[in-house]
């Protein structure tokens, strides 16, 4: 028998990793807790059915760790106590230097990010292993990416989003983990490279297979760190989360954009009415819940695709998944099949070995591929009218074309309070000469496949556009609540993007008020590609005028 102790037994995930091990042969679970009468309440309820012994007693990881863990001789200590958010190496290091592996259930960034450099010398000096983050993040979260993405050539996003039934319960550590970073920045891959954005903004509308539409928002994960440079992604490594009760959503966007504002420093006093809240707000929620991780780029064969891995907890199974990597860790250590060391469990566990323990739950998984169909500019202009484009225009609309695209660009604003109105109001970039500009393009989201997401950052400040087809076949641009039917044309020396139409929520404006645009794209002598965009408003004049010259990431330097 090998001895398991499990700190945090008691918590909400620590109580269904509990229950899983149980059934677990060749162990000898300890349960944990600060609470001695909580931990042997669970200990007894669980042994009816378990296969190995159970005890439970009482340990506190911030008063004489190490001698309590000594007293009860681990082959291995999981700690699901949780926030990982501010806490430190404390449990794998008493751990590994009583002879004892170690896995967490973290799924703190600077945590697991940490974890390696203090730990890994003292594991192998030790012969053991020590694992952090084997929970949803970045444990499965990187399986299935990795499990999508084997052998394509090029991998251009990857979006992974997990949305909780809202009926599930959530104590106050995770709501605390929620709140330690809500409002301030979070890292996301993006452009190619590793930026920041502000967690648990207003984020977007997703499709969950299952679920349906749910709103989802930035949050605080290792994952944009590792899967982007470790995956090679072009573009876009994002991770968001998703509350069910939409007072919970937006109540939490409220409390991200006030910190943000730097109207309140700390929501940690919030975290005690939040969980009496949650009594009222989870009433018209359900027990369902899920997560989806989407990547897209050209596979084996050159092809462009994208690619699905979905999973769907249902019967208030969800609080299951986070414990499952952790399963699947034990699993591996009593086989052996894990080298010496300290290092993410991302590393170490792959989907299969994950999914296995999903058995006995409310749990199903599906993988899902497609494949990309004509761009979005073929279909509006006909295969032989772009045939006849320049080589570069092709190259940027194309289904295959890189997803990133930088340069340089001049920007000019017109003047008054209502010109600086109107720009704010689209997101319009300052002005200026010489910019960095990058342009990037996200091709098909969770209800358009043949949709287009364009995001351009000038020297950082961005605004995005969506282009699609609207029900009678014409090319449609929205800037938020605001979008334009676009006139499309090309011919041998550009492609042409006057207005036509514009609408407000759907509904049709007055031409006579309608903003007028000379856009068009076209080449240098060089071949470059070269973009050149005035806007203009009745009665008012200039609103800008950006025009510049792009090149894929990656090209060298220059319009020539």
């Amino acid at each position: 028998m090998k001895r398991v102790v499990l700190i945090g037994a008691t918590g909400v995930f620590g109580r269904r990793l509990a229950r899983h091990l149980s059934r677990m042969d060749g162990l000898d679970l300890v349960l944990t807790s600060r609470s001695a009468d909580k931990a042997l309440a669970l200990a007894r309820e669980l042994a009816a059915k378990a296969s190995a012994p159970i005890s439970g007693v009482a340990l506190d990881r911030d008063k004489g760790l190490v001698a309590a863990l000594a007293a009860l001789q681990p082959w291995l200590v999981i700690d699901a106590s949780g926030p990982f958010q501010q806490q430190g190496y404390e449990v794998p290091t008493a751990a590994l230097l009583l002879g004892a592996h170690a896995v967490d259930l973290a799924d703190a960034r600077g945590y697991i990010t940490g974890y390696g450099p203090q730990l890994d010398a003292l594991a192998k000096e030790r012969g053991l292993v020590a694992l952090a983050g084997a929970s949803s993040t970045p444990a499965l979260s990187a399986a299935a990416a990795r499990e999508l993405s084997e052998g394509w050539e090029r991998l251009d996003s990857i979006d992974i989003a997990i949305t909780p039934g809202g009926r599930s319960e959530v104590g106050p550590s995770v709501i605390a983990a929620i709140l330690s970073y809500a409002g301030t920045p979070v890292p996301i891959w993006r452009e190619g490279e590793l930026q920041a954005i502000p967690a648990w903004g207003v984020g977007e509308v997703i499709d969950m297979p299952g679920l349906g539409p749910r709103r989802v928002a930035p949050v605080e994960t290792v994952d944009a760190e590792t899967l982007g440079p470790g995956l090679s992604v072009r573009s876009r490594v994002s991770f968001s989360a998703g509350l069910e009760a939409g007072v919970e959503q937006w109540g939490l966007a409220l409390l991200a954009w006030l910190r943000r504002r730097g109207s309140v420093a700390d929501l940690a006093p919030l975290v005690p009415y939040l969980v009496k809240a949650r009594k009222v707000t989870r009433l018209w929620t359900s027990d369902r819940g899920g997560m989806r991780v989407a990547i897209s780029g050209i596979d084996a064969k050159g092809r462009p695709r994208r690619a699905y891995w979905s999973l769907l907890a249902e019967n208030d199974d969800g609080p299951q998944v986070p414990t499952l990597a952790a399963a699947a860790a034990v699993r591996a250590l009593l086989a052996d099949v894990i080298a010496p060391g300290a290092r993410s469990a991302a590393e170490v566990l792959d989907l299969a070995m994950i999914e296995t323990e999903m058995t006995p739950y409310a749990i199903s998984t599906s993988q899902d591929e497609r494949s990309v169909g004509p761009a979005l500019f073929e279909t509006v202009l006909g295969a032989q009218a772009v045939a006849m484009m320049p080589a570069a225009i092709r190259a940027f609309h194309a289904n295959d074309a890189e997803t990133v695209w930088h340069g340089r660009a001049e920007v000019t604003r017109g003047e008054g309070r209502a010109i600086e109105l109107f720009c704010r109001c689209f997101g319009l970039p300052a002005a200026g000469s010489e910019l960095p500009v990058t342009v990037s393009v996200t091709r098909g989201d969770s209800f358009d496949d043949a949709a287009e997401i364009w995001t351009r950052n000038f020297a950082g400040q961005r605004f995005h556009s969506r282009l699609s087809l609207d029900r009678t076949g014409e090319l449609r641009e929205a800037f938020g609540p605001f979008s334009f039917t676009l006139a499309a044309a090309g011919d041998r020396e550009r492609l042409a993007l006057p207005i036509a139409a514009w609408r407000v929520f759907g509904l049709p404006l007055p031409r006579v008020l309608m903003p007028s645009a000379e856009a068009y794209e076209t080449v240098d002598a060089d071949g470059c590609f070269r973009f050149d965009v005035k806007l203009t408003l009745p009665f008012f004049g200039l609103l800008a005028h950006y025009r510049g010259w792009l090149k894929p990431r990656g090209s060298s330097d220059g319009p020539g």
